[in-house]
């Protein structure tokens, strides 16, 4: 059975302090939901959002935070000598915000 990902996923971050709610994601892929954390730039983190709503990332290095919700988009099971998928990805479904520290 082929999977149907009919329209586009999104979700909302409320930011407070360094603490990022969620709401729910709406046309919702039912793939596997991430948080993404970003220092100056560079990915320092992923981690599994699943049910929850809320996330505070542990890290307190100073530094430019930027956090994100992705969802994984399925394509096809294609993947590289690494076992890593070459078509599939995480996407973005927020915008990003961002805390300083």
């Amino acid at each position: 059975m082929d999977q149907k990902l009919e329209g586009t996923p999104k979700a909302t971050l409320q930011l407070t302090g360094r603490s990022v709610t969620r709401s729910e994601v709406s046309n919702d892929w039912g793939t596997r939901l991430q948080w993404q954390i970003k220092r100056d730039g560079k990915e320092v983190a992923t981690t599994v959002a699943g049910l929850d709503l809320t996330y505070e990332h542990p890290d307190t290095a100073p530094g430019k935070y930027e956090v994100v919700l992705q969802q994984f988009h399925y394509l096809n099971y294609k993947k590289d000598k690494d076992g890593k998928f070459i078509e599939s990805k995480y996407v973005n479904i927020s915008e990003p915000v961002s805390y300083t520290i």
